[in-house]
């Protein structure tokens, strides 16, 4: 089940906290409860996603992107990820996530984050495309970057991040059957 009320709690916290540029970092805190854990009482990778949501949704609040979806019909959709998952993570382990927007292309915003343990280790790294829909498709990350407040282009996207992205681009779509 999603954890609305999780997501809640976070999105408050988020109201009440100062607003951030679009090339900042937004810094949550989470605790990995026992609904939380794989067959193997880890972290689960899927729900490692959904932690995400709960950093992701939040530096969206903080930079204002929240205040522009519905007045101009708009939403967010993730359009890819990957994540490195490196430490194990437990019941109870109280985790640090750091989300923060790194560059967009002509089609798509990347979003970094990474979940710290209290131990200094970090637990895992997600690389995220994420899409601002309209009712036309597509919205162009500039145009909402520039609702933003961000006039200009996009910052240079790390080696990484623009090699994930092209590498991307090459996968056939549909898939295979079969």
């Amino acid at each position: 089940m999603y954890p609305f009320l999780r997501m809640s709690w976070q999105m408050s916290r988020a109201r009440r906290a100062p607003p951030l540029g679009l090339w900042d970092t937004h810094e949550s805190t989470h605790l990995c409860w026992p609904w939380d854990l794989d067959i193997w009482a880890e972290l689960n990778n899927g729900r490692t996603l959904t932690l995400f949501d709960l950093g992701r949704l939040p530096m969206a609040r903080r930079i204002g992107m929240i205040d522009l979806l519905k007045p101009r019909k708009w939403g967010m959709a993730v359009a890819g990820a990957s994540v490195r998952y490196r430490r194990r993570v437990h019941a109870f382990y109280r985790l640090t996530q750091r989300t923060r927007c790194v560059g967009f292309d002509d089609r798509f915003l990347y979003l970094e984050q990474a979940m710290w343990r209290s131990d200094g280790a970090c637990a895992n790294h997600g690389l995220i495309r994420m899409a601002v829909t309209g009712p036309d498709g597509i919205v162009a990350p500039a145009r909402v970057a520039e609702a933003l407040g961000h006039t200009g282009p996009s910052p240079a996207l790390p080696d990484w991040v623009r090699a994930w992205a092209e590498a991307d681009n090459t996968r056939p779509w549909p898939p295979m059957q079969g």
